[in-house]
Order: C-alpha cells, then structure tokens, then sequence
C-alpha cells in the first residue's frame, strides 16, 4: 500500500456560506417542468470529499424515470412552443439562461466545489466560461440555414438543417458546469428538447441549475434533469428508443459501452472520453514559464481532467535543470480546502477515485518506477493526494499508458524532434497536447505531427468559450464539441426537390 506522504495534515476544514442546497436534505429531478422524487423512493448519498461529511442525497431514477422524462422532453419537442420558436426568440431564451447562470454563478460555483472538490476559483473559471458559451450559441439560431441547390430550370432543390428531437446528455463529474454548457448550448440552439443524466456523485449543480431554469421563459420539459447510477439510469437512456442521440463525456471503457448499447437503435453519439496528453518542453523553451504550466497541467483539479498533460517529455540537454524548476512549482500545489482563496488543488472526487490513485501508485512501485515527489495520501482526513511525479518509467508501464485521474505526473526524456514526436503519439489516446517551444518551426511541426484533437503551445488548457471545436483523435472520442462543427451534431440535413 501507498504511504501516507510526510507533510503537515490539512487544516481543518470550518465550512462557512456554504449554499443551503448542498447541505443534509433530499433534492428532487426535474421531469416536465416539476419536481419529482424517484418512481422506486430510492435516493443515492452524496459526500464531501474535503470533510467526508454527508451532503445532500439526490434521487436513485432508473428505467421507469427516464421514460417519463423521455417523453416530458419529446411532448415538448412536439409542441410548437418550443419545436417551431421562432429562431429569435430561441435565442433569446438562450440568453436568459446566461443571464442565470451569471446571476448564480457564485452558488453553482461553490456547490460543485463542495459537491466533488475542484479548487473554488476553478469552479468559479467554470462558471463564468459557461455563461460565455450559452451566449455563443444564442447567436446561432437565426444562422442555422441550408442551401439552395441548382437543379435546371423546371426544378427547384434546397436543404433545411433540423433539429434530432429528444437528446440525452450523460457527462463527468470532474466538473458538472465546466462541461454541461458545451452539449446543453447548441442542443438547445439547434432545437431539441434534452434529459441530462448527470454523474451519481455530482448532481446538485445540475438539479440546482434545473430550478433556476424555471425562472426563464423556458418551456416545461425542455430541459429534464434525471439522477441515478450510469448502469440504471445512464443505461437506460442510451438504449430508449424515444432518444435520438446520446452525448457523452467520460471514461474511454464506458464510451465504448455507450456506442455499443446505442448501435440498436443506431442513434447519433458523440464521445468525448479519456486522455494520456503528453507536454513537451524543448531546451529552447522559457522554463519557468514551461515548469508552471506543465505543473498545472496534471496537477490542475488534481489531475481529474481529461486532458491531463500527465507525461511529460523533457528534452534530454535540460532534464536536471527541468526537473529543479518543476519540482519547486509543484511546491505551489499544496492541497487544500477547495473553499480557500488560492488554494490549487483539492481533494479527489470520491473515496473510490483515492483508492484508485492510490492503486496505481503500488502498480507504480511494482513496475519499478521512482517517486520523485509525493505518492500518497496528503495530511489525516479527507481524499487529498499528494502531488506526485515518477521517474525511471518506461513506455510499457501501466502509469504511462493509463488514464490514471489523480494528480500524478511521469517524466521522461528524447533526444530530437523526431524522437518526441514518436513518443508522444505512443499512445492510444489523441485528446490534446502541449509543446513548449520559442522555435516557431518547431512549434508548427509539432501540431502538425501530434496525433492529438487540441495542441497548445506555450500554454495549457485555454478551452474556447464554445467557438472552437474539441474533441478527440484515435481512443479519445468521436465528433466535436464547440464552435459550428459542435452545433451541427445536433442537427440533420433534409434535401427538398420540387417539380416547377
């Protein structure tokens, strides 16, 4: 087993304003424009993973719910007041919903930090790229037009693009608001009514989000919100056959099951999954600068990130002094309460996402790489984790190939352009990338040859406000989300000939 680090326990936590909603209590889903509790009566706890203190318990939904929902949101869909809106007046709603989510932001904010522990101004960062993005796609309803066609002189042939119909949204719980805005915003632009499954662990933002939602002018059964287990509800919303399309963020193993249970009824899916994101400092790089964003980049959110940069090539001429500069960043990442202005790194999720890392760090040990820093629990209660970095690793080790989901880095070494290239695409991930370079040649090489979706250069994890599309090469996903390509998985294309 993984030793408990040797540095002083985190405080004790004394939680203050913390939002009514997270607290001891039953929330309810939100089917058809109301409240309702599971049809089984059955609800799932929720626990905070800084105090591992009960928090409030959220309804256990399974088949029979999401059929309910299913057909609160295809009602909706069916009903001109939402189906034929006018495209203004869609986006005006799309506005509103801004306009909330600005308004709330500091609540929603701090419940996803209690709810699963990301550092309170990442939550905040969330939030305020959430609002940006629904009013990016406010935009798009009155543009989402098809073309005319020529096809002589007696005919006369266009496209219109549609909307799918009822869309089912399953995402992490990584960061609940972080993620939503970018399949809720175009879905909802693009016409189609939703039922969102969030993760079991981290569905209070979501269910408070629901109840802010009646506050607009929204439509009842527009925006259904079940919770429950992915194997119960999740599952039974990817095979309903009133779905016509799934969106999925989460692990690579689960999207797999996901394409798989949707192939019967051949529904639309896009995956946006795991990740094994390579950061890769060249000698030319400006270290310090290198050093923090390669730190931020697997200890961000304690490395519960899907883009998590958590093998780091270093060039060979640099390593030592690298390595120094790294490990005195690292220093910046102390754990602590999520709550706490400044504070980096939180807590993991849940207590079976700790016992995870922690295995990976006995494999770690068993495989014969070094730890150079941390590599085990951090101070006496709560699920911190040390900020940990191996050595001494090996392309075929389990920690370098797997998605691990803590904040563990792995270093390594190449020689020539080439020599990274080809380490940094050993892998059967393709999610993101990040070069640290100020060789522009070498900058447009690198994101050329990157078997990767995103590739940042001289910087990590600036995500678009929803202008710009991301996803996944090879293991990491299907389709995009962000930006037109983002919109136009939540529509379809009708061709219209007409005899003149």
């Amino acid at each position: 087993m993984t030793a408990t680090v040797s540095v002083p326990p985190v405080a004790d936590i004394a939680r203050g304003g913390v939002p009514a909603f997270v607290q001891a209590g039953e929330r309810m889903m939100w089917i058809g424009g109301r409240q309702v509790a599971a049809v089984s009566g059955r609800t799932l706890p929720n626990t905070d993973p800084a105090t591992e203190e009960s928090l409030a318990s959220v309804p256990r939904g399974e088949a029979a719910d999401i059929d309910a929902a299913v057909r609160a949101a295809h009602a909706a869909f069916t009903d001109p007041t939402w189906a034929d809106m006018s495209p203004d007046r869609r986006g005006r709603i799309l506005n509103q919903i801004a306009d909330v989510i600005e308004e709330h932001a500091d609540e929603l904010a701090t419940i996803d930090s209690v709810n699963m522990g990301a550092p309170r101004m990442l939550t905040a960062h969330m939030l305020a790229e959430a609002s940006e993005v629904f009013r990016y796609y406010a935009g798009w309803p009155t543009k989402l037009s098809g073309v005319s066609v020529p096809a002589g002189k007696d005919r006369m042939a266009y496209t219109r693009k549609e909307p799918l119909g009822v869309v089912g949204i399953i995402w992490g719980w990584n960061g609940p608001m972080g993620q939503l805005p970018g399949k809720l915003a175009p879905a909802l632009a693009a016409g189609n009514t939703v039922v969102l499954k969030p993760a079991e662990t981290a569905s209070l933002s979501t269910l408070r989000l629901a109840e802010l939602l009646a506050a607009t002018d929204l439509p009842a059964g527009v925006v259904n919100v079940v919770t429950g287990l992915g194997s119960e509800a999740g599952q039974a919303l990817v095979v309903h056959r009133g779905v016509a399309k799934i969106a999925f963020t989460g692990s690579t193993a689960t999207g797999k099951l996901v394409q798989r249970q949707a192939t019967d009824t051949l529904k639309r899916v896009t995956l946006e999954l795991g990740g094994k994101s390579p950061s890769i400092v060249f000698a030319d790089a400006d270290l310090d600068v290198a050093a923090r964003g390669v730190a931020a980049g697997f200890l961000g959110n304690a490395g519960q990130v899907c883009v998590a940069g958590s093998r780091v090539f270093v060039e060979e001429s640099i390593r030592e002094e690298f390595v120094e500069k790294l490990l005195k960043t690292m220093e910046m990442f102390t754990p602590g309460d999520p709550l706490t202005q400044g504070t980096l790194v939180g807590p993991l999720s849940t207590k079976a996402q700790f016992d995870r890392v922690s295995s990976y760090l006995d494999i770690a040990s068993e495989e014969g790489a070094k730890v150079v820093t941390g590599g085990g629990r951090f101070g006496d209660h709560g699920y911190f984790f040390a900020p940990t970095l191996l050595e001494d690793v090996r392309p075929d080790m389990r920690v370098v190939r797997e998605e691990i989901f803590g904040p563990v880095g792995v270093i390594t070494t190449f020689t020539a352009i080439d020599d990274a290239i080809a380490q940094a695409n050993d892998t059967e991930y393709g999610l993101a990338a990040s070069v640290w370079t100020t060789n522009l040649a070498t900058a447009h090489r690198m994101a050329a040859a990157i078997e990767a979706g995103t590739v940042w250069i001289n910087t990590w994890a600036e995500m678009s406000t929803g202008n710009l599309p991301f996803g996944g090469y090879k293991q990491s996903g299907l389709g995009r989300e962000g930006g037109l390509e983002g919109l136009d998985t939540y529509t379809q294309v009708k061709t219209v000939r007409i005899a003149l």
